[in-house]
């Protein structure tokens, strides 16, 4: 039965690109989320190690990148296609070519495109002019991988992911923040968002998320107060106070921000069955302290290693016959 849904979602889905989750319907995306669990718990299934044999996939890294390098080489690998790998800077990018151009080119040589940038507007720029699906490893306002490895990790301990009050604390204008609030919206989830006023998200990024969730029948909290939004929640998320490209003051920064660190009190607040999330790297000791990272709570390492399953999933549906 798996199969074939999988099967019927691969003629939906095929040529889509991914540069958030805004753009997906949430039958789409729990399509995606129910193949990575199916594909996670089925590694060796012959047909799936070979269902992208003969495509190139191009992977453009202008950001720094560890897990989302390293598991989208691997899911695109582990489907028989071959990642072709270019850092920023060492292509003619690196050198002022126009996007539009690498993409009109790298369009007639390979089958998808990853890419990790810094401005949300790059990628849409080379979804503008590439022929072939393009696939947000992380811009400035998105990270959608990262926000569907999350539902799955919360799916996977849970059993559900409608209704569960799922509690983000930390910088609200970045990308985890964006995401949470998009797939949170989108699946039914009850998402609180906990950021000083002057890093809330924008209006119109909250009225959207308000408005979707009151479809799915979740909810949409955004608070200047930690102890409310982790009370009684399923779920403590947070990321890093200075994301990548931010060049503001970041002491400043990390002072306005040091009130919304995840330590051992603010899980005490939230149920007793409730778990951490981070997308990491961490900064053990300024957004979480280093007994919530390695405490039982934590669900890091599982939430880290489902990247790899909905990027399989994401590629196979999109990329695969």
């Amino acid at each position: 039965m798996v199969v074939e849904r999988i099967t019927e979602t691969m003629a939906e889905l095929g040529g889509r690109s991914v540069l958030s989750l805004k753009e997906w319907t949430p039958s789409e995306i729990k399509s995606v989320l129910m193949t990575a669990s199916w594909m996670k718990a089925n590694p060796k299934v012959a047909q799936i190690r070979y269902a992208l044999s003969g495509k190139s996939v191009a992977m453009i890294f202008e950001l720094p990148s560890t897990r989302t390098r390293v598991s989208f080489q691997v899911a695109i690998q582990s489907l028989g296609a071959a990642p072709v790998i270019l850092d920023w800077d060492e292509s003619q990018l690196g050198r002022g070519e126009p996007i539009r151009d690498t993409a009109r080119v790298m369009s007639r040589y390979v089958d998808g495109i990853v890419i990790r940038c810094r401005s949300h507007e790059t990628i849409q720029a080379f979804k503008r002019y590439a022929t072939v699906p393009v696939f947000n490893a992380l811009t400035n306002k998105a990270h959608p991988f990262q926000a569907l490895a999350d539902v799955l990790t919360v799916w996977q301990r849970f059993g559900r992911i409608t209704g569960v009050k799922f509690a983000y604390l930390g910088d609200g204008q970045n990308n985890m923040a964006h995401s949470y609030l998009t797939v949170g919206a989108k699946l039914g989830m009850h998402v609180s968002v906990a950021a000083p006023k002057a890093l809330q998200p924008s209006d119109e990024v909250i009225d959207w998320a308000r408005q979707e969730a009151l479809v799915a029948g979740g909810s949409v909290t955004v608070t200047e107060s930690p102890e409310e939004a982790a009370l009684g929640a399923d779920v403590i998320a947070t990321d890093v106070f200075t994301s990548m490209g931010d060049f503001g003051d970041q002491e400043a920064k990390r002072q306005i921000l040091m009130p919304y660190q995840v330590n051992g009190a603010r899980m005490q607040e939230a149920k007793p069955e409730a778990i951490f999330l981070h997308c990491l790297p961490a900064h053990r000791g300024e957004e979480v302290t280093e007994d919530v990272l390695e405490g039982p709570r934590s669900a890091i390492w599982d939430q880290a290693e489902n990247r790899l399953f909905v990027q399989k999933a994401a590629l196979l549906q999109i990329l695969g016959d």
